[in-house]
């Protein structure tokens, strides 16, 4: 069978369980080849996790953005490994994947980690797919040399801060139920969870139709003329790129981190050439907004929306960052209230904005909170460090 399709036979991994088979998932040509349906299951299964979740399919990565995405090695290795009844003969059909592991290990910076999430299909949950695939997981990363693995588990609102049984992370930001799925599940295999990241959704049309416009205008007045806004559109101008590429590589110890194993991520202008290239294969429109010291002509901030091109009803809040040495001004506001202005235009038939932050970031939960987004949940980011 051609490794570039199907499950990859040589990468089939032992597993305790007696009843499930783990198979790392050889990148199809494409959607239509003969090799694509272990690939199409592990995406159906995404999507009946996130459904589950969220009450929402919007989170789910649909087949043909992963795929983009996933062939694009240049900085990071990603591996979709899937699960399927040990009595499957052949090649899996995609009705056939009950579970799905999403990996990623980066090739530059954090060449010590690796970051993944379990899926299991809700009506095969507490049946041994999700160990074999964490197992499957922790023995690829080990093969690699990772000595930290980060799990990420979503859960749907957040408890009172008066709850009695409830898992907190050192930072003291971010509740997750103690009876949440995916908690023991993670404390049983050795995690600690380190970090807890707010999920909130801004609901369009805004129930008040000016408040962005008068954020963007106070903003603006605050920051001065020292400042600017400069927007463009899935291509970072020539001129701008090597400033972009700073800012992003920033972007890696400038946020908080928690307590996770995470250093710098150098950002260089060929990796943002090639983000730019994957979004375009992957069917994403980017808008990023930066804001220029005019002074020094050097760009200090910026923040981006991904946009689906072929889901106009949905967008997603990505970095967003202010240099330190530039902070104060009100440059967090303005960038935001800037891109949600362009938005009208851009995406009239926009129904949702979804964004992710550390719950210790209260600056910019403050910012997102005053624009209007409805905290919706938390992400738990889970972390283990092996020898």
């Amino acid at each position: 069978m051609s490794t570039t399709q199907g499950t990859n036979p040589d990468r089939t991994l032992p597993t305790p369980s007696d009843r499930w088979t783990v198979s790392v998932v050889a990148l199809p040509e494409s959607l239509e080849s003969q090799g694509a349906e272990p690939f199409l299951g592990a995406c159906d299964v995404q999507h009946a996790v996130e459904t589950a979740t969220w009450g929402h399919g919007d989170l789910y990565l649909p087949p043909e953005m992963r795929l983009a995405i996933m062939r694009d090695a240049s900085t990071t290795e990603r591996l979709a490994l899937v699960a399927t009844r040990v009595d499957i003969e052949g090649e899996p059909a995609r009705e056939d994947v009950v579970g799905a592991a999403f990996l990623a290990m980066e090739l530059t910076g954090n060449t010590h980690l690796a970051t993944f999430d379990v899926n299991v299909r809700p009506d095969t949950l507490r049946s041994g797919v999700g160990t074999a695939l964490a197992d499957a997981v922790e023995a690829i990363a080990a093969e690699r040399g990772r000595t930290t693995l980060v799990l990420d588990v979503g859960h749907a609102g957040e408890p009172p801060a008066d709850a009695e049984d409830v898992v907190t992370p050192p930072t003291g930001a971010g509740r997750i139920a103690g009876d949440a799925p995916g908690v023991a599940f993670a404390r049983g295999r050795g995690y600690v969870l380190e970090q807890g990241e707010r999920y909130s959704v801004l609901h369009f049309p805004l129930a008040d139709d000016g408040v962005v416009d008068r954020f963007l205008a106070e903003s603006l007045a605050a920051a001065g003329p020292d400042y600017e806004a400069v927007t463009w559109y899935d291509r970072c101008p020539d001129e701008l790129v090597e400033q972009y590429a700073a800012l992003s590589t920033l972007m890696s110890t400038a946020v908080p981190v928690a307590g996770l194993d995470l250093v710098e991520h150098v950002v260089t202008v060929e990796e943002v050439r090639q983000t730019e290239q994957t979004a375009r294969d992957s069917g994403n429109d980017v808008m990023t907004t930066a804001v220029r010291h005019r002074p020094s002509g050097e760009l200090v901030g910026y923040s981006e929306i991904q946009m689906p091109s072929s889901y106009g009803f949905l967008a997603f809040q990505d970095d967003t960052l202010v240099a330190p040495a530039h902070r104060g001004h009100r440059l967090g506001m303005l960038l935001k209230a800037q891109n949600l202005v362009a938005l009208r235009t851009l995406r009239p038939e926009l129904e949702r904005l979804h964004t992710w932050n550390a719950e210790e970031n209260r600056h910019m939960l403050s910012i997102n909170e005053a624009l209007g987004f409805a905290p919706t949940g938390v992400v738990a980011l889970w972390q283990k460090r092996v020898a």
